[in-house]
């Protein structure tokens, strides 16, 4: 099977988290989410902000779950209260599992990264729990399309290594 993730810079956010790129631009998620749906069809998923999950629903299919990645350590900002300790985690489709099989929860709670060197680098516990979530298997193709940091294909290769032995 194959499988996608997308974690492109959130909406409204490029700009003042990756201006040092200069192939930073904002990303047109209604066509984001197209792509998914056509070069993933077996399951995929996208990493989003709470403030843009309306926004991100009214363009995916009606069949998409919504996820949680609970930070219990998070950046605390000046002013915003309540923090924003959570990001929402959309998921479409994934390899149906039996009861043979432990239950994956619908969410994670996992640190936040620190100089990773771009904002928003998934942790390894995230991204083990998304694998876990799509039903993926050491054979599956996984394809991460806003590579960033490396940190979810490095968590892949290693996974895959780990499940494959």
């Amino acid at each position: 099977m194959k499988f996608g993730y997308a974690d492109p810079p959130y909406i409204g956010q490029a700009k003042r988290h990756y201006s040092h790129d200069p192939q930073c631009a904002e990303v047109d998620h209604h066509a984001l989410i197209i792509k998914l749906q056509e070069d993933f069809p077996d399951g995929w998923a996208l990493s989003c902000s709470s403030p843009s999950l309306r926004e991100i629903l009214w363009y995916c299919p009606n069949n998409v779950r919504v996820m949680a990645w609970v930070k219990p350590f998070a950046v605390f900002k000046p002013n915003v209260n309540p923090a924003y300790a959570w990001e929402p985690v959309v998921v479409y489709g994934g390899r149906k599992r039996g009861r043979d099989v432990p239950t994956v929860r619908d969410w994670v709670s996992a640190n936040i990264t620190l100089k990773r060197g771009l904002a928003g680098a998934k942790p390894e516990a995230f991204c083990r729990w998304l694998f876990d979530v799509l039903g993926m298997e050491p054979t599956d193709t996984f394809v991460d399309l806003y590579p960033g940091s490396g940190a979810v294909t490095r968590a892949w290769l290693a996974w895959q290594a780990e499940r494959a032995a």
